[in-house]
């Protein structure tokens, strides 16, 4: 009996230290439940994995900001993208104001101080949201400005994601901003539905993403922010100091990455795989290729 409960001990003790090793010899990529997130995940983790031969899980389409924070924070997740805007107003809870560089800056601070994560340079486009109507609409009413729905909106019905509808710098601030008084409470729908209830009009106006590839698809308009209520929102890789002084060489992959891709070319992936259905990983590979990445 005391052979078999050594032996049993020997077992457990070699499994926790071979998941031990085996965890701390690769690195977690996350993302939130989105196209973009999903292919910027894929574009952090194949060039991590040449870049550096470091092991690399992807742990896609994980939940909503909050949720994907909170991973980070335990360990669960590494690293992920994150946008400036949402990262100021959603988890640090602070005003949405400021410039790109004001905001790029003070969420850098704040993360460091609070959390220990690291924000690294920005991939070079900014993904705010994005107000979005029909195209026979906007050319109908003559809508180029989020404040000219202003005497359309009691008779609209508005789409929005539930983190839309609950974050300081969604739906409430927006509407208040733009003296918009819509008949209904907002419909709350995935994000992956959006804008296919907006084309088959079981809505008149949706929060949406401005990279979003369906918006020019759809035949849709994205309207200006012409009270500029939104703050920037720039996409930025943020991981985990601890990870970081594990694999020193991730520094080097993630500074590669920096400025590489424009709001247009954020558009085209995210139009690849939502409209045109081809596979994330194969988008990824050929930009990486024309990017000599």
């Amino acid at each position: 009996m005391k052979r078999l409960l050594c032996a049993a001990l020997l077992i457990a003790i070699a499994t926790v230290c071979a998941c031990h090793s085996r965890t701390q010899s690769q690195i977690v990529i996350s993302s939130k439940l989105f196209t973009e997130q999903v292919i910027l995940a894929e574009l952090l983790a194949q060039h991590i994995e040449a870049r550096t031969h470091i092991p690399v899980i992807r742990k896609s389409n994980l939940g909503g900001t909050l949720l994907v924070h909170k991973a980070l924070l335990s360990g669960e997740v590494d690293l992920y993208v994150e946008y400036t805007g949402t990262a100021l107003t959603g988890v640090l809870g602070e005003s949405p104001q400021g410039n790109s560089s004001a905001v790029y800056q003070r969420v850098k601070q704040e993360y460091a101080r609070r959390f220990s994560l690291e924000v690294t340079e920005p991939l070079g486009f900014a993904n705010s949201f994005a107000m979005v109507v029909r195209g026979q609409d906007a050319r109908k009413e003559q809508l180029a400005n989020m404040s000219d729905i202003a005497p359309l909106a009691p008779k609209w019905r508005a789409g929005v994601g539930y983190e839309f509808l609950e974050r300081p710098d969604g739906y409430r601030g927006w509407t208040e901003r733009y003296g918009l008084n819509f008949g209904k409470q907002p419909s709350v729908l995935d994000l992956g539905l959006v804008y296919r209830a907006l084309a088959e009009k079981k809505v008149d106006i949706v929060a949406g993403n401005s990279t979003d590839g369906l918006i020019d698809a759809l035949g849709l308009v994205a309207l200006k922010d012409d009270r500029h209520y939104f703050p920037p929102y720039d996409a930025v890789p943020v991981v985990r100091r601890a990870t970081l002084e594990r694999f020193p060489q991730l520094r080097g992959a993630l500074a590669d990455l920096s400025g590489k891709i424009s709001e247009a070319e954020m558009r085209r992936l995210n139009r690849e795989v939502d409209a045109d259905q081809r596979d994330v990983a194969n988008v990824v590979r050929e930009f990486r290729a024309g990017k000599e990445l």
